[in-house]
């Protein structure tokens, strides 16, 4: 039996993050009765993105090619390379307009209790990228979680044990 449109259509925008089924029925209902035209924009973008978009075969992150702009660019400092968990970090590293190094995104963080192990974020890829020879710190810019800081310390002392400068942001007021 095929499942009614506008139930799938709720169903489906409660995929996203944050969004319960109220508020899956009042994006539904918004854009079927007022913004039909938004609809099919939407409709096509998330098409179109989920065939074009990957992952860069460099740092990891979203890309409509084989390498990134960012891992592309002659520009960026090739001696760093500042870990993140997401395309969002990445994203909010480059807003700040501080940093021109390259980019490791990990897509996630370890979660033991979630079943999410080194393998699952691609850590051996990381190492490998920092140990080819161009990398000479290690800036780690993961969260300020639990998983974050176990994250963070499992990247630190295998990219140590490698030789490699390892740093971490720094959190918290500035004193002095």
């Amino acid at each position: 039996m095929a499942v009614s449109s506008l139930p799938a259509l709720i169903d489906a925008l409660r995929r996203l993050p944050g969004v319960g089924v109220k508020s899956a029925s009042r994006m539904a209902f918004h854009l079927l009765q007022h913004d039909r035209e938004g609809a099919r924009l939407l409709a096509r973008a998330l098409e179109q993105a989920a065939v074009n978009v990957r992952h860069c075969s460099l740092c990891h992150t979203f890309t409509e090619d084989e390498v990134c702009p960012t891992c592309r660019s002659p520009q960026r400092d090739r001696s760093k390379l500042c870990v993140v968990e997401t395309p969002a970090d990445q994203a909010a590293v480059e807003r700040t307009q501080a940093y021109a190094g390259l980019y490791f995104v990990l897509m996630g963080k370890l979660s033991p209790l979630d079943g999410v192990g080194p393998r699952d974020i691609g850590l051996g890829k990381l190492f490998e990228r920092a140990t080819a020879g161009e990398v000479q710190e290690v800036i780690l810019a993961t969260n300020f979680t639990a998983e974050g800081e176990a994250t963070a310390h499992v990247i630190a002392e295998a990219l140590k044990q490698r030789g490699l400068r390892v740093t971490r942001l720094a959190r918290g007021v500035p004193a002095g």
